[in-house]
């Protein structure tokens, strides 16, 4: 686990207040959406300068 990203505690708290997407399941999950999300404001740097590890993600 990353400084910026959710311990599995934090997850297990949030995860059920997530909605329910429409359509194919992403193949890295919602969590790392959540935690590129989460690295973005927390850093305050651009969206450009994102961690590989968040990239290929469909909603980023």
């Amino acid at each position: 686990m990353h400084r910026h990203e959710l311990t599995d505690e934090q997850w297990k708290q949030l995860e059920p207040l997530i909605p329910v997407r429409r359509g194919p399941r992403t193949k890295k999950g919602d969590r790392q959406f959540v935690n590129a999300v989460l690295w973005r404001v927390k850093t305050g740097a651009p969206w450009r300068d994102l961690p590989e590890r968040y990239l290929n993600h469909p909603l980023i």
